[in-house]
């Protein structure tokens, strides 16, 4: 048998997350290796102009400012608003079943953007093509088939046999991660019973570079700003959160129907629909990781955690994971400790699990009161809307929250 070949760190999946973890790791001057079961050709693969609404990747994210702020730091942000991409400065969110609505501005909060919508390969793009060119090691194209995390040995086994090891595993292989599942670090999930509907719209009127969201007692729908290279902006991303029952309904019907049900389902704030590109639906599920860590490993993203899309924050929380992991590795970097340090991949556990289950059980409490038809709780739950509508230092403090930004 080979000799396992040994890396101070080594980063299992080469996504949003596990690239910016590497990248980042690498920066710091640690030996780091990126394992990706994607090929490089297909992660750095140029997107096609967008003419249409089927040109357009269906998966995208809200970046937040402090997303944006990590991705500038590790000197990505520009590659990626070279390419297509929209922020948007204003969002609003009202009930379907009542008069509540709220408004939010970014120049109120003295900001340029509350985001920007990135489609996710795009970014994907952009990282892996900083990947490629930095002082790290790319296993590429290759699954991983085997962990060993035993007697201070912590490396994985590549379905081509090789061996790796390394004094850090970080684990960013997704919500199903096998190197979570293989070092047996449990989980706490449920699932929603809904689906998640995506897909990309054209609408006759431009979305005016906002984010529109509406709630339903059978789930939230989103219309999230595209923009292409013509600079067009009557292109819209649409996750349309609905009880699986319902989503299945919606899914089986044709563009035309679909069409109808869509404009009436967002109240025609956009006029008519005028095209929809091919549907997709997944089911939603909350999982996360009682630990993220153990000797010799760290989740990271989703393989640590998953939350309900409602509010944008997936990709969010993810880089809060890679920004709090690239702190501890820098001191331990200073101090001359290796990556494995207990003390500082406890120290990354307890700064992120608080404020990630924070972030769960608010927008689990969000979907169970927009869920809710019982009269009395609509009252209060439009009133309560309105009232924090007109509070706007409340309201920013919010969405500065959300953002990761601080409040003007």
């Amino acid at each position: 048998m080979s000799t396992p070949q040994h890396f101070d760190i080594l980063v299992v999946g080469g996504g949003m997350t596990g690239a910016a973890a590497a990248l980042g790791l690498c920066r710091q001057g640690w030996q780091v290796g990126l394992v990706e079961t994607a090929s490089l050709e297909d992660a750095v693969r140029p997107l096609d102009s967008a003419a249409t609404v089927d040109d357009f990747e269906p998966r995208v994210s809200a970046l937040s400012l402090a997303s944006q702020a990590l991705l500038q730091t590790l000197g990505v942000w520009e590659a990626v608003t070279a390419e297509r991409h929209c922020p948007y400065a204003d969002m609003a969110v009202w009930d379907a079943d009542g008069t509540g609505r709220i408004h939010f501005e970014a120049a109120a909060m003295g900001v340029p953007s509350l985001g920007t919508i990135v489609e996710n390969r795009s970014l994907v793009r952009a990282l892996m093509n900083a990947v490629s060119g930095a002082s790290l090691e790319l296993f590429a194209g290759v699954s991983v088939s085997g962990w060993t995390g035993d007697a201070g040995c912590h490396g994985i086994q590549l379905e081509d046999g090789r061996r790796l090891q390394a004094d850090l595993v970080v684990a960013a292989d997704g919500p199903q991660s096998r190197v979570r599942q293989w070092a047996g670090l449990p989980t706490r999930e449920w699932d929603y019973d809904q689906q998640g509907i995506v897909c990309t719209v054209e609408t006759a009127q431009p979305h005016q570079a906002t984010a529109w969201q509406r709630f339903s007692p059978t789930g939230p729908l989103a219309f999230l700003p595209l923009a292409n290279e013509a600079g067009s902006d009557h292109f819209c991303s649409i996750v349309w959160s609905q009880d699986t029952a319902e989503a299945r309904r919606l899914m089986a019907l044709d563009d035309a129907a679909f069409t109808v049900e869509l404009e009436a389902a967002i109240e025609r704030q956009l006029g008519a629909v005028k095209a929809v590109s091919r549907r997709f639906a997944f089911p939603l599920r909350q999982r996360h990781a009682k630990d993220y860590v153990k000797p010799g490993l760290a989740l990271i993203g989703d393989a640590a955690h998953t939350i309900h899309p409602l509010a944008g924050q997936g990709v969010n929380l993810g880089y809060g994971d890679v920004r709090v992991l690239l702190e501890e590795m820098a001191r331990l970097r200073e101090s001359g400790l290796p990556a494995g340090e207990p003390s500082a991949l406890a120290r990354y556990q307890r700064r992120r699990k608080g404020e990630n289950l924070a972030m769960m059980a608010a927008m689990e409490g969000f979907k169970q009161l927009f869920a809710r038809d019982e009269l009395p709780l609509r009252w209060i739950r439009n009133a309560g809307m309105r009232w924090l509508d007109g509070r706007d230092g409340i309201k920013n403090r919010l969405a500065a929250q959300a953002m990761g930004i601080e409040a003007v």
